[in-house]
């Protein structure tokens, strides 16, 4: 028998039933069966995983898997009742409540991940869109921000999208709350990836800004989609969350509604969004258009900086740096900068007629819509070589580095990994020896973290080409 000390401790659960505070009131009795059925057709087992995770406020590891072992037993369903739709929530985690009450917070978000999976299933999976075009897709992307009433037409530019990782140092995640009361305090509304870290950070330093200008009207976003909700679950401050179908669609959904994005330090999944929108900003169509892009961090994340920068010069040539700025440990310049950018953002869509809540003006290929689906194959066979347009070669990165993601937090990635062993990515050999130094360089700065302190080991394997 073991020691009653070595015994792990219970997990405290409750019991509740709640309602809706806003937003979503009724459904269908289809979209309730649906949300109930845990078949391979069904949303159950989806709406079990982003509200555990929504639950898991605070709590959650970079294991996505960690919540779901630790609330085994944690179930969710949907009530349809004569005056509108309930949650049933069975043993979910007791810190989501005060007093036998949840959290309003928590219920606002739960409702929003419901609202979400019903769209996403009824309207964009049932082919309500034409998901074979460019246009179709963009279409869905603002179908679904429309749908979470994100999108308004009577403010002008003030949303700043801030990317950078969940795993950051104290110093770095200090200096994005910094940032943040900058931007507040200029009337800034601030989106993110909704988790913690950087993602955190320059919300709550601009709640604090917010109300010293006695701001009332905010909007805290939080961008996120099914893959990627387990292991950065929404922070606290988020009011508005959106989980977006893939990830494809997430990140135009940022860059369709950002009038500027912030980078803070991070790891795999902010080069990802880097390369993502340089992809975007180097494309021919796009010249001429403003976007204001700014890479900061305090002064210890210099050299982190630095190597991104040399990378992205290396790949792509070093015309790429005209489309950010770097700023080091100056949060109320990188506001005064932001502010400057997003007045230009402003005058030029004054003279194009172009709405202020969603960018139609940016040309997206094809190529960084689509869902890519990082299998082993898939990820072999990328093209990594310069022997192309600039924008196409970034986009081929990017999924590169999306690949790398999935095999570190999303579920299917990580089964993958462990069922047929890392990723292989070949490619130019300057660039993959870059890359390799890059990506090793995340690891000893521990921004690709394994929970409980164990070494990282790398998901995937660097080829360069003979």
């Amino acid at each position: 028998m073991k020691h009653p000390e070595l015994q792990p401790l219970p997990v405290a659960t409750v019991n509740a039933r709640i309602a809706p505070t806003a937003g979503l009131d009724v459904l269908s009795r289809q979209e309730v069966a649906r949300l109930r059925d845990a078949s391979a057709g069904g949303l159950h087992l989806l709406l079990r995983r982003c509200a555990l995770a929504v639950l898991s406020q605070g709590q959650a590891k970079d294991d996505p898997r960690a919540a779901i072992e630790l609330y085994s037993d944690f179930d969710i369903q949907v009530v349809q009742q004569d005056r509108g739709v309930r949650l049933e929530l069975i043993n979910a985690p007791a810190h989501a409540f005060v007093d036998g009450e949840i959290i309003r917070g928590i219920s606002e978000l739960l409702f929003a991940v419901v609202r979400d999976i019903v769209y996403v299933s009824t309207q964009v999976e049932a082919g309500s869109f034409d998901l074979e075009t460019s246009e179709g897709i963009t279409h869905a992307v603002f179908d679904i921000l429309r749908n979470a009433r994100v999108l308004r037409a009577d403010v002008d530019p003030n949303l700043v999208v801030c990317w950078g990782g969940h795993s950051i140092s104290r110093k770095e995640y200090d200096y994005t709350k910094l940032v943040g009361y900058q931007l507040g305090l200029r009337g800034m509304d601030i989106c993110t990836g909704c988790g913690p870290g950087a993602m955190k950070g320059p919300m709550k330093g601009a709640t604090i800004a917010h109300a010293k200008q006695r701001r009332r009207k905010n909007c805290y976003i939080g961008i996120t989609e099914p893959g990627i909700i387990a292991a950065e679950s929404p922070n606290p401050i988020v009011n508005n969350l959106i989980i977006m179908p893939d990830i494809e669609k997430r990140l135009e959904a940022f860059v369709r509604t950002a009038h500027a994005i912030i980078v803070f330090p991070g790891g795999v999944g902010t080069a990802e969004e880097i390369l993502y929108l340089l992809g975007i900003l180097l494309h021919p169509a796009n010249a001429g258009i403003p976007f204001p892009l700014v890479f900061t961090g305090p002064r210890q994340s210099a050299a982190y900086f630095e190597q991104i920068d040399r990378f992205l010069r290396l790949a792509l040539g070093d015309e790429v740096s005209r489309n950010y700025q770097i700023i080091i440990d100056d949060p109320e310049r990188v506001a005064r900068e932001i502010a400057k950018g997003i007045e230009e953002v402003r005058e030029y869509r004054l003279e194009n007629k172009d709405a202020f809540f969603f960018n139609w003006a940016l040309s997206i290929d094809e190529d960084l819509q689509r869902p890519f689906r990082p299998s082993h194959e898939a990820m072999a066979g990328l093209n990594l070589n310069r022997d192309q347009a600039q924008h196409d070669f970034a986009a081929d990165l990017r999924r590169a580095f999306s690949g790398i993601v999935a095999g570190n937090v999303k579920i299917e990635g990580m089964r993958a990994i462990e069922e047929h062993g890392p990723f292989l990515i070949r490619g130019d050999d300057q660039i993959m020896r870059a890359l390799d130094e890059l990506l090793a360089s995340f690891v000893a700065q521990e921004r690709m973290k394994l929970p409980g302190g164990a070494a990282y080991e790398p998901c995937y394997r660097i080829i360069a080409a003979d």
